[in-house]
């Protein structure tokens, strides 16, 4: 399936940033103001994401959709080399509070869009679960454009998380994209790498692919 064109691209990304924006202003620098559960759930995704990256030593990282980089401060406490932190988004309010929250952190640089430069890995969290009023093509359309993008950008790897199709059907909601973790795992594998792990074991509606370059 081909990418969406550029106008109906441009208005996805408007949309999706509108209702970031929304939240943040709804709730603030928080994890619901990037429209998470909870702080424990979403560090328990962050974990299952950076499992694609070497920790041992000195690494770039791009954080495609980072919202107020909250990944910035998960690995500033955890982390025990040095890295540098490339955070990216579509909503010019989440690059604003992250940029004020780590005014004085040389290591975590914030960019509005989605044009990532090149690094050692990229990350992305929630970006591909909620798609409003997109139909499930045009939806798809975007996260395989989405993951061409990330893996140009990533020297080493990528990682990303979805809403599993494995959900329970009373709970699944309209304007949520839910995925079916096997099409995703053989479309890494038949696209980007012979090196590909899907994570379906942490408790969470989601899934996690790893994608280690070859």
């Amino acid at each position: 399936m081909s990418g969406l064109n550029a106008d109906k691209a441009e208005k996805l990304e408007a949309m999706v940033a509108d209702y970031y924006s929304k939240k943040l202003e709804e709730h603030g620098v928080s994890h619901q103001g990037v429209d998470w559960n909870s702080t424990e759930s979403q560090e328990l995704r962050f974990e299952q994401l950076l499992k694609v990256v070497d920790r041992s030593a000195f690494f770039s990282l791009n954080d495609l959709g980072c919202g107020y980089g909250a990944l910035f401060d998960y690995l500033h406490e955890k982390q025990q080399t040095d890295f540098q932190y490339n955070g990216y988004d579509l909503s010019e309010g989440m690059i604003r509070a992250a940029e004020s929250l780590h005014k004085n952190k040389p290591a975590a640089r914030y960019y509005v869009g989605s044009s990532m430069n090149e690094a050692d890995y990229t990350i992305a969290s929630g970006i591909y679960n909620v798609r409003l009023q997109v139909s499930d093509d045009e939806w798809l359309a975007h996260i395989f454009s989405a993951l061409e993008q990330m893996n140009k950008a990533s020297k080493k790897g990528f990682s990303f998380n979805m809403l599993t199709s494995y959900s329970d059907l009373d709970r699944q909601r309209a304007y949520l994209y839910y995925a079916d973790p096997c099409f995703f795992f053989t479309h890494c594998k038949k696209n980007f790498s012979r090196n590909v792990a899907l994570l379906h074991d942490y408790g969470l509606y989601e899934f996690t692919i790893l994608v280690r370059k070859d």
